[in-house]
């Protein structure tokens, strides 16, 4: 983050808090997470992880050890397409 210019990095941040707004209206989950990595490979990108009490890691990394067996849900057509679209418009 900080090699970017500092418009550079407010419209990144501006992109990643609407994708966060777009989770939590969209996927109603108890948390969301965020993060950045990229440690070996020089480049930019976010995690916006909506958790919920009942998925297999919580309240671990989804990344971590898991906590119980239950498979996360994996998200519909329709919910994507929801979410797809509160993105573009909180973006627009």
């Amino acid at each position: 983050m900080s090699d970017l210019a500092r418009e550079e990095q407010e419209r990144l941040m501006s992109v990643v808090f609407a994708v966060e707004q777009a989770v939590r209206e969209i996927m109603n989950p108890d948390k969301v997470n965020l993060a950045s990595l990229g440690n070996k490979t020089p480049h930019m990108h976010w995690h916006v992880i909506p958790r919920y009490e009942r998925d297999r890691h919580f309240p671990n990394p989804v990344w971590g050890a898991s906590k119980r067996e239950k498979l996360a849900n994996p998200i519909d057509s329709q919910t994507a397409r929801a979410l797809k679209s509160a993105i573009q418009k909180i973006l627009d």
